[in-house]
């Protein structure tokens, strides 16, 4: 028995990397997985079917059940098609797993549009596309369903010559944050994941150029929060933000701090009284 039998879920960008890993983890737990790619490469270029087929196609050896799908999840047609595969071969879908990006990392000085909105498109928009139909698909048939988004430190903490990323990842975190009040009504529980793991994606970036950061940051250390969070033994919990990665688990949250609130002159703050609290430590979060 599975923590997932009978369930079916539909992870984006599954053709390698966390993804697969996830794709694989969910399988392995029960589920019948649709493994979508587009099979292009780390900067969103090409396409192709490789990638997918031999995801389906590890999964069916290790006795479980999958179907490709090679569809770009950057438009709603895109979103809408990956929802259709899910249903004509499993005639349902409990679970969601926003997974693909691309990377087109530059200082912010040489961010030029066509490195800009690639990166929103497929993070930001593709995560809305894919997850509008499947979202709606869920709330008119009252199963509900579990919603997993991609975020990233990134976007959450910052990080040098992110600033696209960054961006579409902040968006996601706000975007599922608001949609788990929405779908608390519905039964559909939706989660913030902020992976840490050395994939094609970050394999150049500081700190997991090597042998040891690969091995200590495997993606498959990531799986095995998705595949709670997207059981019912996770039913309880939602609009939640998790850190994963290096055998390392943790909630992640918006922090205020209590500050203070002037009570006199309505409330009308001087420049000069600001900045004698700030320097009194009475509105910033201590370090």
């Amino acid at each position: 028995m599975g923590l997932l039998d009978g369930k079916v879920a539909i992870v984006t960008g599954a053709g390698g990397g966390l993804g697969r890993e996830h794709a694989l983890a969910l399988a392995k737990e029960g589920a019948a997985v649709v493994v979508n790619d587009l099979g292009g490469a780390r900067d969103g270029s090409g396409s192709g079917s490789a990638m997918a087929d031999q995801v389906v196609e590890d999964i069916k050896a290790a006795g479980g059940e999958a179907v490709p799908n090679y569809d770009n999840v950057a438009t709603v047609e895109g979103g809408e098609s990956i929802l259709k595969t899910a249903l004509d071969a499993f005639d349902r879908v409990d679970i969601l797993i926003n997974n693909a990006g691309i990377l087109r990392d530059k200082s912010f000085s040489k961010t030029t549009e066509d490195l800009w909105d690639p990166v929103i498109a497929v993070h930001l928009k593709g995560t809305y596309c894919v997850t509008r139909p499947v979202f709606n698909w869920m709330k008119e048939n009252g199963g509900g369903g579990t919603i997993i988004n991609t975020s990233s430190t990134s976007g959450l903490n910052g990080n040098f010559g992110q600033c696209n990323y960054g961006a579409a990842k902040a968006g996601i975190a706000g975007f599922t944050r608001c949609l788990a009040l929405e779908g608390k009504k519905y039964g559909i529980r939706c989660h913030i994941l902020a992976p840490v793991a050395h994939t094609r994606l970050t394999e150049d970036l500081p700190g997991f150029g090597d042998d040891a950061a690969a091995a200590k940051y495997d993606p498959k250390l990531v799986s095995p929060l998705m595949v709670y969070l997207a059981s019912d033994a996770a039913k309880e919990l939602t609009g939640k933000t998790f850190l994963a990665g290096g055998g390392r688990i943790a909630e992640m949250r918006v922090v205020t701090a209590d500050g203070i609130t002037k009570e006199d002159d309505g409330g009308l703050w001087s420049a000069e009284e600001i900045g004698a609290k700030m320097a009194a430590g009475e509105i910033l979060l201590p370090e």
